[in-house]
């Protein structure tokens, strides 16, 4: 289980404002740095996604969403620890994020990521790392890499070797959306 070389170049691309194609703890995703909004832009160019329909973002620790929503509601923790498939969880008053991330509400939908490629990535980086799925908007998506399309993995400057050969069919995440202290679940 090394990938230490493509952390590495992960790091270069996603520092030079680059888009990267990397496995998650759900599906392969297409990501770049969550506060250059010259890199979003680019992920929205590449998958063909209106601009309207916010995107997904990774973070290492819990303790990370209090860099970017403000007023995290601390029953979320306790959500957090009780469900066991990957939650990403749509929370108001999103900052430090690049702006054309944050959803026209002011919301934006955070995954605190299990997964060890994605931590050990999120933590050398310092900064929360953008995920949608490895498609065109519309598209079916992927369920292992072997279903991204050559055009995805064209456009991406950089491709995460490790996990290449997987065959186990991944599953996105759940979406909640956390409100009041309340779950509305958006997909189950």
């Amino acid at each position: 289980m090394d990938f230490s070389t493509d952390l590495e170049e992960c790091l270069i691309v996603l520092r030079a404002g680059g888009i990267i194609l990397y496995p998650t703890d759900t599906v392969w995703g297409i990501g770049c740095d969550a506060t250059d909004a010259a890199a979003v832009r680019k992920i929205f160019e590449l998958k063909k996604r209106p601009g309207d329909k916010s995107m997904i973002v990774l973070l290492a620790d819990e303790r990370d969403l209090l860099h970017y929503v403000a007023n995290v509601d601390p029953a979320v923790f306790d959500y957090l620890e009780q469900v066991q498939k990957p939650a990403t969880v749509i929370y108001e008053g999103a900052i430090g994020l690049a702006d054309n991330l944050v959803a026209q509400d002011g919301t934006i939908a955070i995954r605190i990521v299990k997964d060890t490629f994605c931590r050990h990535l999120i933590k050398r980086f310092r900064k929360p790392i953008v995920s949608t799925s490895a498609n065109i908007s519309g598209d079916p998506t992927p369920r292992i890499f072997a279903e991204i399309s050559p055009y995805i993995q064209q456009q991406a400057d950089y491709t995460v070797r490790f996990r290449q050969e997987e065959t186990t069919i991944a599953e996105p995440s759940s979406v909640v959306r956390w409100k009041n202290g309340k779950i509305e679940i958006i997909r189950p």
